[in-house]
């Protein structure tokens, strides 16, 4: 394919000469498999667990259990692609890198764009949460900081605004604490890969310690009354809370940004990404089922859920418990979001898709430098000044973006011929008719319920998903497409059309200023380019 087009390609044997051993970036291979898969559960049980799954049980009932399964399902699909992905091109970059491979650079810095948005965005909720946790822990010691170090701007009450000092004429109000536990977590992460790894494990045995506490003690306060009705407000209420669900599950991509300093990545990562999975689900239906079993499902309309419903019952050695183990939580899920979005810098910068400083490598600590620095500063500053409610939905636009695109590389490396360098594959089970035997079924079942052209009136980008299921039925039979990343597509893009207008606004806007920066510098300074 010629250099100049938007659509050239990096072979795979490209991406693995490119570096065999890790050795010549400087990056050091000490990652096992229960390493990454401590990652991978540091980064799904963080904030979700212990703050938006109370919001997602108010709106949906005990029925959110199971969309915490659906997701989960949708996860694994997209998991096994991830995996397969991960063990033909064991390089750092995650979705970056297999979008490159797969559908050539436009694509691939498209992807990338969208994973510095999500991982930018996921820590800043993730710190703004910390902060709430943190302030109430303090509060439990009796210590309490001033209203104004502890809430952005637009947040603040009159009463804290009156307090606050000024400066010109200018209220100084900010997140303090927000701002600096990403400070103290970018110089973890600057420092070196194996203390990360050691400082992660630790606090992924403290959280899974705390979660077994909540489910064997809260077992004994569930009355079962409180499951009914399961599904209060029927099938939309249970889907109102995907964004904050799937938040929960984007984690395991993380696991995948570190795959040139694991030590055996074509074995050890399709394993983490399975194992992490499998664990995270288990215990988030067993705490949403505590949770709405404990209380009734109406009262969970709370920022700290696990702490609440053990202050209700009276147990309120567990609820500071639960206080505590909170901090330590949201903590391991900064770590590990803020890991993995320096390594997506660094690999767009050796594709000379961004400037050189970005892929330095510090001599003695061996972790991308500058690009760990940036994403500090990055983080940092808008965790402290803006309003968590403005950052949460937008990181699942990206997320659900680079799953299908993944899911749909599978189908590519298999139509190629390429899985033949796959030390790991997504199992082959043909889709051939299945997939088009189901989209008569899916169609005609919902001509029938009468809710079809009220349910494309109410959300149009179900129509994307009717006519993108059409075309890989037709695809399916035509070239025996594998069923599961097919199936891997469709669950993503349902789940899609589930989320508002401003998110898919803000997420092309953010397209947009890529696009500029790609035209105006990635694309003439792209090594494909003077290849």
């Amino acid at each position: 394919m010629a250099n100049d087009s938007f659509f050239r390609k990096k072979s795979i044997q490209q991406v693995l000469n490119t570096d065999t051993t890790g050795e010549s970036h400087g990056l050091s291979k000490v990652l096992g498999v229960r390493d990454l898969t401590s990652l991978g559960i540091a980064a799904i049980i963080g904030a979700g667990i212990f703050s938006t799954i109370g919001r997602a049980s108010f709106d949906g009932g005990p029925a959110v259990s199971l969309l915490f399964v659906f997701t989960a399902i949708a996860c694994v699909f997209t998991a096994l692609s991830y995996a397969q992905f991960a063990s033909t091109v064991p390089v750092s970059g995650s979705a970056y890198t297999y979008a490159y491979v797969s559908f050539g650079e436009l694509f691939a810095w498209i992807i990338g764009w969208a994973l510095i948005l999500e991982y930018a965005v996921s820590n800043m909720v993730v710190a703004i949460s910390w902060s709430e946790y943190f302030s109430s822990m303090l509060a439990g010691f009796g210590l309490h900081l001033p209203g104004w170090l502890t809430v952005d701007p637009s947040s603040a009450s009159e009463a804290v605004r009156a307090s606050a000092p000024s400066i010109g004429g200018i209220k100084l109000i900010c997140d303090l604490p927000a701002g600096l536990i990403t400070v103290l977590v970018t110089a973890l992460v600057y420092i070196g890969i194996k203390e990360s790894k050691n400082v992660s494990n630790m606090l992924v045995a403290l959280k899974l310690a705390v979660i077994l506490l909540v489910i064997g003690a809260g077992v004994f306060y569930v009355k079962p009354e409180n499951w009914s009705p399961f599904a209060p407000n029927g099938v939309s209420g249970v889907l109102s809370g995907v964004a904050a669900v799937f938040f929960a599950f984007i984690g395991f991509d993380s696991i995948s940004t570190t795959a040139e300093e694991c030590k055996n990545p074509q074995q050890d990562m399709p394993k983490a990404m399975i194992y992490c999975l499998i664990i995270c689900t288990v215990l988030y239906v067993l705490i949403t089922l505590i949770l709405t079993g404990m209380v009734h499902y109406k009262e969970l309309n709370v920022d700290d859920p696990l702490a609440y419903v053990f202050h209700k019952v009276g147990f309120d050695f567990v609820a500071g418990v639960i206080s505590v183990s909170a901090v330590i939580a949201i903590t391991s899920a900064l770590l590990v979001y803020q890991l993995g979005q320096p390594r997506i810098w660094m690999t767009m910068s050796r594709d000379g898709l961004l400037w050189p400083k970005f892929s330095k490598v510090h001599p003695k600590y061996h972790t991308p430098s500058f690009a760990t620095i940036v994403t500090g500063v990055v983080v940092a500053i808008p965790s402290m000044f803006f309003d968590m409610g403005f950052f949460v939905d937008l990181t699942s636009v990206g997320t659900f973006f680079a799953f299908i695109l993944v899911c749909c590389g599978v189908l590519y490396l298999d139509y190629q011929g390429l899985t033949k360098y796959s030390k790991f594959r997504v199992p082959y089970i043909n889709g051939q008719y299945v997939v088009g035997i189901g989209f008569v079924i899916a169609i005609a079942f919902a001509i029938y319920s009468n809710h079809f052209v009220l349910a494309m009136e109410e959300k149009p980008l179900l129509f994307v998903f009717w006519i993108v299921w059409a075309i890989l039925s037709v695809l399916s039979y035509r070239l025996k497409f594998s069923l599961l990343p097919v199936l891997g597509i469709l669950t993503n893009l349902y789940l899609m059309t589930e989320l508002g207008f401003w998110n898919w606004g803000a997420f092309v806007a953010w397209l947009l200023i890529g696009l500029v920066i790609y035209f105006s510098y990635g694309r003439k300074h792209s090594k494909l380019a003077k290849a």
